[in-house]
């Protein structure tokens, strides 16, 4: 039998003292705003979406749009099952409440390997970016970025908003840049976006046929994919129960709009098939313009991915915390991972998440870098499932914003996600298999024999 939660009132805390909340200090705007800046919209085009040119040619654009409509399944699941568990808790939170605790412990480490990884392998990219005015090596660079975010993970979350914002606005800028020259420098027509070409080994032109734009759509479904972000942010969001959804469904359309109109232009302005392949964005943009506007366009990648690297220690810190808080570990290591600071962060979290990922930089992410793959697959999996039982039991009747077309969505999201799953190489699913086993094992033996006092997964109540 599926070992359930029990309410968050009937638990008798540790010790004396309630369980910390973080402080509700932020609106749509703020929430967009750092939301954005995990998508980091410019910094996906010019480092995800090369690879898709690689390999797509003049399909990617519809890739990407097929992705973009996919995710907004995604968005729809996080959406109500965020105003259902607005918790900073964000992916384990919804999924014990839902699914059982043992799900959702799984999905926390699932969590947890992606918070350690994805940040440092981001940030050593900001190395190539910095290129133009200055050589330095990756791994210097994408430590000290870990630590610039660090410290500004430090701050109240209000503050972290504007900062992030200004970093966003400049992101923009460039993605709008690289569209309007683009455009202005257009060898083909609209009719080339639906071609589906790509050019071969040879030079000549190949046929990307159905199954390749399939393939694909593994990496466009995550594109845009950050705006889960809006659910980690959600017990410091006021009216959360009607700002999560807000805030999810806005960051999706908006960087679906930054992301997929730069990349229709870049596919129009390409002199040729071949440049289009090779996927050299900052190239082409210092074809159609000059060096100094490329050097501009390549800084404002930079400080996306600076910006990125906040976002996310702010993010990745607040799970840490949020398992702290619900008692997922040994009392003196809860204690210590639930503090928080002078300006209502939790200080000692922010730095076990920041800290590490400097150090990361160091090490040889191959490998690494594939788990997470698996493991953003595999949560997003059992997100899925559920918002498949969101609308059982005591939650049927809670006030929440609810998808449209439920169940449809949720199954046909499930049906996707294990497509994907099924696609990554097996050395990557036999490392995140034993990932799990272990924390199977961890659960089996510390937390289900502790269950009273243990794992205590509550909702925050609003204020």
């Amino acid at each position: 039998m599926t070992d359930t939660l029990r309410p968050a009132e009937a638990v008798l805390p540790e010790a004396p003292d309630s369980p910390q909340k973080l402080k509700r200090s932020i609106g749509v705007v703020g929430g967009t705003l750092l939301t954005l800046s995990c998508v980091t919209p410019a910094s996906t085009l010019f480092v995800v979406v090369p690879d898709l040119f690689g390999s797509l040619g003049t399909a990617t654009a519809l890739t990407i749009a097929i992705g973009s409509l996919l995710c907004i399944a995604v968005a729809f699941c996080y959406s109500e099952l965020g105003t259902l568990i607005p918790s900073a808790g964000g992916e384990y939170a919804m999924v014990s409440t839902m699914a059982g605790r043992l799900a959702g412990w799984l999905v926390f480490v699932l969590s947890l390997l992606v918070v350690m990884i994805v940040p440092p392998v981001i940030a050593m990219g900001t190395a190539d970016y910095l290129a133009p005015i200055v050589h330095l090596d990756p791994s210097t660079a994408g430590a000290g970025v870990m630590l610039l975010a660090t410290l500004a993970g430090l701050l109240d979350l209000r503050a972290n908003a504007w900062i992030t914002g200004v970093f966003l606005v400049l992101e923009v800028i460039a993605a709008a840049v690289v569209a309007v020259l683009g455009f202005a420098h257009s060898e083909r027509g609209a009719d080339s976006l639906v071609s589906l070409q790509v050019a071969g080994a040879d030079g000549h032109a190949d046929t990307v046929t159905a199954m390749l734009i399939v393939s694909g759509l593994a990496i466009a479904l995550f594109i845009t994919q950050g705006f889960s972000t809006a659910v980690y942010l959600s017990e410091e969001m006021e009216n959360p129960r009607r700002n999560v959804a807000r805030t999810v469904l806005a960051t999706l359309a908006i960087s679906s709009v930054v992301i997929l109109v730069p990349v229709i232009a870049i596919t129009m302005g390409a002199k040729d098939l071949s440049a289009l392949t090779g996927g050299d964005i900052g190239t082409m943009v210092t074809d159609w313009s000059n060096s100094a506007v490329g050097t501009f366009v390549s800084l404002c990648v930079a400080l996306a991915i600076i910006n990125a690297g906040i976002v996310m220690v702010i993010q990745n810190s607040r799970v840490l915390f949020a398992s702290a808080r619900d008692k997922a570990w040994p009392a003196p290591v809860n204690n210590v991972f639930a503090r928080l600071g002078r300006f209502g962060s939790p200080w000692v979290a922010t730095l076990a998440v920041g800290v590490p990922g400097a150090i990361l930089c160091f090490v040889n992410l191959d490998t690494l870098y594939g788990i997470t793959g698996v493991s953003v697959t595999a949560m997003y999996l059992l997100v899925a499932v559920a918002a498949l039982l969101s609308r059982k039991g005591p939650h049927q009747h809670t006030p929440a914003w609810r998808m449209p077309l439920w169940p449809a969505i949720p199954v046909l999201l499930i049906a996707v996600l294990t497509y994907i799953l099924s696609q990554q190489e097996t050395a990557y699913l036999l490392w995140t298999g034993g990932i799990t086993a272990a924390a199977t094992l961890y659960w089996a033996l510390y937390l289900r024999p502790r269950r009273d006092t243990r794992w205590l997964v509550s909702i925050p109540t609003e204020d």
